[in-house]
């Protein structure tokens, strides 16, 4: 499924200046606590999170994931958007709370990572 795809169901909101529209979703995760998605979160991964600061922004990077979507229409700040507009990060931002959010994606197919 691609992040389009899942954007015409859900109809999420673009923070950041790019949308990898065609970008493949394997999986969902769904945490606030950083070092979990480290370990967890695979390539191609889209992780819900209510965390907003600039290291999201580093562990999207870094573990390759295709979007990071922040529930409760949480919106980071503009130094963070920033290091996602160069470091080619797509961020999403959804009024619903991350039990919503994950259950629509679950309902679209996708699965938890292991």
């Amino acid at each position: 499924m691609t992040l389009a795809q899942i954007n015409e169901i859900i109809k999420l909101k673009l923070v950041s200046d790019r949308f990898n529209a065609e970008r493949n979703v394997s999986c969902a995760c769904v945490s606030d606590i950083l070092s979990d998605v480290m370990a967890r979160a695979p390539k191609d991964c889209i992780w819900i999170t209510n965390q907003s600061h600039e290291n999201v922004i580093a562990i999207a990077f870094f573990k390759e994931l295709t979007a990071v979507i922040f529930a409760n229409g949480v919106v980071p700040d503009e130094e963070s958007v920033q290091k996602a507009n160069l470091k080619n990060i797509t961020l999403l931002t959804c009024d619903a709370n991350a039990f919503d959010l994950a259950g629509q994606l679950y309902h679209l197919g996708l699965r938890g990572s292991n």
